[in-house]
């Protein structure tokens, strides 16, 4: 962790347990974290490693992050259990949750063999989507310090599922990007709710360490009340039967 890191993260000492939204972004990891149920406290991070985040064991409470975890080892028709879950949810957002592949595929390094992977452990044959290939070295960089022992305060998350939970189970009207570039109504349409939650102005609008786009605060902060929400007991799982990987890990997207 870079020195300094843990105690802008961690502080000396809390009045309440500490909670956090993760997300990946450009170089590393984004976090927002806070004192339960004070976002107006909220402090923002970036770390280069997921691991970082991890070093101390007890003041962390609830890490909810925006990357698939528990991976299969082979995918059927309809996909992972919480794409199929959430994407009905999400109406013109459902296009923000992408298909995720098989372990084996997630562990290719080359695009082509990802894909040809992906096909011989999928039924129908399906291959994997740039926007997911491009995922795959965080998803690795999660997986490898993920155990079923960690479950308890390492949730996975999906940002536009977030929103939704938070907009009164309505998907967000706006797309947070258009043709891959940042869509200006869309962000202020969720930066809005994100107040309307507790967070700040000045913290939403301040300035971003290198690598880290609005789109990134923005989805660790709504990732954060969800983190909150999981802490409380008010979250659930999509599925609620929700099955797990081969590593024994828990494959649900929490809101």
């Amino acid at each position: 962790m870079p020195e300094g890191a843990r105690d802008r993260l961690f502080g000396a000492s809390q009045a309440a347990p500490l909670v956090a939204g993760v997300d990946g972004c450009k170089g590393g990891w984004v976090a927002v974290y806070f004192p339960n149920r004070r976002p107006g406290d909220a402090r923002l991070l970036k770390v280069p490693h997921f691991a970082d985040l991890l070093d101390t064991a007890t003041d962390l409470q609830v890490l909810a992050v925006d990357m698939p975890m528990g991976l299969p080892e082979l995918i059927g028709p309809s996909g992972r259990g919480p794409e199929q879950a959430v994407r009905k949810l999400l109406g013109p957002r459902q296009s923000s949750v992408f298909s995720v592949p098989s372990r084996a595929a997630v562990f290719c390094e080359d695009y082509r063999e990802a894909c040809d992977v992906a096909q011989q452990t999928s039924q129908p044959p399906r291959k994997v989507s740039k926007q997911c290939f491009y995922l795959f070295p965080k998803m690795r960089e999660v997986d490898a310090v993920l155990t079923p022992q960690s479950e308890d305060r390492i949730f996975e998350v999906h940002p536009e599922v977030a929103f939704w939970r938070l907009n009164d189970g309505v998907p967000m009207s706006l797309p947070k990007k258009v043709k891959s570039q940042a869509n200006g109504p869309g962000l202020d349409q969720r930066q809005e709710l994100l107040q309307s939650y507790g967070f700040t102005s000045a913290f939403l609008e301040q300035k971003r360490p290198a690598g880290v786009g609005l789109d990134d605060l923005l989805d660790a902060a709504v990732n954060s009340l969800i983190a909150m929400r999981i802490l409380s007991g008010e979250a659930r799982a999509f599925p609620t039967d929700f099955v797990r990987d081969g590593k024994g890990l828990r494959m649900a997207i929490w809101a």
